[in-house]
């Protein structure tokens, strides 16, 4: 079955017939044998994910998605390794080509170093649950649960019960609390160490002293058990046959939290809702409905658009994923980005340790004799990332290029230097050293120094996978701001509904972008904040548009009574007066509030 749907998604991806691939033209810049080549890449990794064990799992993931995508709800193109996948790029789990972006199915799963491939889904924040309903019906309730989280006493923690207890007023238990300091999985006694108040506090008063006496005996253990916000397990059989489960929020749940599930080998899947999926989902169908372009497919944009690029390079980023920080928009107007690759790579750069090597990545792409190349053998390898390795896939591509690594063998060596194992590193670089020279006849001191670079990088290096999946959400919220900005604008303040500070800033970034937020309006507000792209004021002072405030964001409407208005206005027409609304409306729905 696995194959059959490979062939299926082969040809729908890349026009290859897999049965007839003799038939196949490659187009400029193709291979001649891409359809060969292709073919054979599909063929190993179908045989690793044979090998492995874990056909029913790519099975399973394409079964939920391929529901998900078949009632319209949005899909996220990827998360991790998983984007390195072929497999999972036919069988639409993912949506970035591996081939085109150089991304290496062994960073996900290879027989030297055999765990569970995981494919972290994303799915649009308001029908996330529809596809865990469809998983508990599908597969059995018995056979689907939710995970268990265990909440510990930490220090502040530890101090608010124990003075509830005690019977200390809320108000000398909140004062202590706060004399803990600011820290995560701070103890009580680092935190007697660090704040001098509260030292003082226990010398002066028997009461604080008796609660953090006997805050010690209970800090850390557990105080209550939560749901995982997102990990599912999923079992062949009832799931109570494998591990003790309980109820939580009237769900199945496993009594293990992730870890111990994980190691005795139970399914688990991750279901992540994300709002900016949501956000290009309202978006597109406003493109649909106002623009009238029913063959608008957001999967299907150019990643060559020009506007797009203007917007970015502008530092235009307010409401684009990831990139809306200050710290991004000052970096998208220092590189100037023009092409897809460079916001993979931006997306990468920008975290803490590999910011050092931003100026480096900077003047390589202004000027190209600036490029340092750790070795002539890796020239073609860096020139996409101006001689700065960025990613773990071009430290295990280097183990190849210079030692004869398998890329298996170079996972694990990337996985010990990205650690600093000192064993396996130890013994990695001698079997580095032995390649080299085996390979290239290349001197140990030569070998050393380039294990020495690739293991600089490594200790910094992102996995291009992720990388380039949410540089794709990144360019999509990006080229929708830049082309359809009224109703990207729209969609974005939708999904701050109920938040009067989001809400507030992005009224404030289109006032900026020229975008008039009209005030709410009975006869034409719809529940959430709606587009209006053909007002002829707007096309007479040459704005794009305007976006009409919505009833449900009104504050004391909500969204019950603003459907119950839109139902009886789409069903009898316009209100006249406040006298007939009241008369039309049922006041159980729209009360005197």
């Amino acid at each position: 079955l696995l194959l059959e749907l490979c062939k299926r998604g082969l040809f729908d991806r890349y026009g290859v017939d897999y049965d007839n691939r003799e038939a196949f033209e490659p187009i400029e810049g193709q291979r001649e044998d891409f359809a060969q080549f292709l073919c054979e890449q599909l063929d190993y990794q179908i045989a690793i994910i044979a090998g492995t064990g874990f056909i029913d799992y790519f099975l399973i993931v394409w079964d939920f998605i391929n529901f998900a995508r078949g009632k319209g709800i949005p899909v996220g193109p990827g998360r991790g390794s998983g984007a390195g996948c072929i497999v999972a790029y036919v069988l639409l789990i993912t949506d970035i080509d591996p081939l085109r972006f150089g991304l290496l199915f062994e960073r996900m799963l290879n027989l030297e170093r055999v765990s569970p491939p995981d494919f972290d889904i994303d799915f649009c924040m308001r029908r996330r649950e529809d596809v865990v309903a469809f998983v508990r019906d599908k597969y059995g309730a018995d056979r689907v649960a939710n995970i268990i989280t265990y909440g510990t006493f930490g220090a502040k923690m530890v101090i608010r019960d124990m003075a509830r207890v005690n019977d200390v007023p809320f108000a000398e238990a909140d004062k202590l609390a706060k004399m803990i300091p600011d820290e995560l999985n701070i103890s009580l006694d680092a935190s007697i160490e660090k704040s001098k108040e509260l030292r003082e506090e226990i010398a002066r008063n028997p009461v604080a002293k008796r609660i953090i006496d006997q805050g010690r005996v209970i800090e850390g253990m557990v105080r209550n058990t939560g749901k995982h916000a997102c990990g599912i397990i999923i079992g062949d059989q009832p799931i109570h046959n494998l591990v003790p489960v309980t109820l939580q929020e009237g769900d199945l749940t496993t009594q293990y939290a992730k870890g111990p599930a994980e190691d005795l080998g139970l399914l688990k899947m991750d279901f992540l809702g994300l709002k900016t999926l949501t956000v290009i989902s309202d978006a597109e169908t406003s493109v649909k409905r106002l623009d009238g372009m029913q063959n608008f497919d957001i999967e299907k944009i150019t990643l060559e658009d020009a506007n797009t690029y203007k917007l970015l390079n502008q530092g235009k980023t307010v409401g684009v994923f990831q990139l809306e920080s200050g710290g991004m928009q000052s970096l998208c107007k220092q590189i100037g980005l023009s092409v897809f690759e460079e916001i993979i790579a931006l997306v990468a750069l920008y975290r803490p340790g590999p910011m050092q090597f931003i100026p480096q990545f900077i003047r390589g792409k202004k000027d190209a004799k600036t490029i340092e190349i750790p070795h002539p053998l890796l020239k073609d390898l860096v020139s996409e990332t101006y001689g700065v390795m960025v990613y773990q896939e071009q430290v295990m591509e280097a183990a190849r290029i210079i030692a004869g690594y398998t890329l298996g063998g170079a996972d694990i060596l990337r996985r010990a230097m990205g650690k600093k194992i000192a064993s396996v590193m130890e013994a990695q670089k001698e079997v580095f050293v032995d390649g080299a020279n085996k390979t290239h006849g290349m001197s140990r001191k030569m070998a050393l120094g380039i294990f020495a670079i690739l293991d600089k990088f490594a200790a910094y290096g992102f996995n291009k996978s992720h990388s380039a999946a949410y540089a794709m959400l990144s360019y999509r919220t990006a080229y929708l701001k830049a082309n359809y900005p009224v109703e990207f604008m729209a969609a974005l303040l939708s999904s701050e509904q109920g938040n009067a500070d989001k809400v507030a800033h992005f009224i404030d970034e289109a006032t900026a972008m020229d975008i008039r937020v009209l005030s709410p309006d009975i006869n034409t507000s719809r529940q959430s904040f709606t587009p209006v792209v053909d007002d002829p004021e707007d096309e007479k002072a040459g704005r794009p548009g305007s976006i009409r405030f919505g009833l449900g964001a009104i504050k004391g409407v909500g969204d019950a009574a603003a459907i119950k208005i839109i139902e009886e206005r789409e069903a009898n027409g316009s209100f006249i007066d406040l006298d007939e609304f009241l008369e039309r409306m049922d006041t159980k729905a729209v009360n005197r509030r």
